[in-house]
């Protein structure tokens, strides 16, 4: 389990152009939200919330949020990015405690290159690069690896297929695709076209085999 904390600051006045001076000033406007409490409008500095979420946890940090000399354990949710830079231009705090049961996003890490990758030319081809789990906050996996060095051409993982954890569950449907190995897209347009040549020779010869020749008018006649 991954922990860090973060200093917030409240009082900040609600709108669009007091966020806009908050962001000019470096902080990044936010709500801490609790199940017993009413939504806190806070704020964080910019440079200490990307570090923060920069973890190999990503969202799945264990925040304490500091603030008004009180602490609060939190996770970051719903961020808000800007169009074009990626920044984050909001977010909201959910309040846990650490033997919470809560839904969570896990990243996927691949470890390996296929052989049908490797060997026989094939293509990697990754449907889902994230899973949703259920856990307590403390057994919430940082990533979940799989291996796939084995995979062949027509090969696939699905989410059966991933590791058993203590205490994980895996939420997203048992037969969901999760990688598959496929022959690249160019060498199946190729064997398309050969295979569409050898059925238009197949033709003319039909064809032929069905005309009488000269010499066997000349016999009937």
């Amino acid at each position: 389990m991954s922990e860090t904390t973060l200093r917030a600051e409240t009082g900040r006045v609600i709108g669009t152009r007091s966020s806009r001076r908050l962001r000019r000033d470096g902080m990044v406007p936010g709500v801490l939200y609790g199940k017993q409490a009413d939504p806190l409008s806070l704020a964080v500095n910019a440079r200490d919330l990307s570090r923060a979420l920069s973890t190999e946890a990503g969202l799945n940090v264990v925040l304490t949020i500091e603030v008004d000399g009180n602490s609060s354990t939190a996770f970051a949710r719903e961020l808000q990015r800007h169009p074009t830079r990626g920044d984050i231009i909001h977010l909201d705090f959910i309040k846990i405690t650490l033997t919470d049961t809560v839904d969570a996003v896990v990243s996927l890490d691949f470890l390996g290159e296929p052989v049908g990758v490797r060997d026989e030319g094939g293509i990697i081809h990754t449907v889902m690069t994230s899973v949703n789990v259920r856990a307590v906050v403390t057994d919430i996996p940082s990533s979940i690896e799989i291996d796939i060095a084995d995979l062949e051409i027509g090969d696939s993982v699905t989410v059966e297929d991933l590791p058993e954890i203590d205490g994980v569950e895996y939420l997203d449907e048992s037969d969901s695709t999760v990688a598959t190995v496929a022959v690249p897209a160019a060498v199946l347009a190729d064997e398309t076209e050969v295979d569409g040549e050898e059925v238009e020779g197949e033709d003319e010869d039909a064809d032929g085999e069905g005309e009488p020749t000269d010499g066997a008018d000349a016999e009937d006649e």
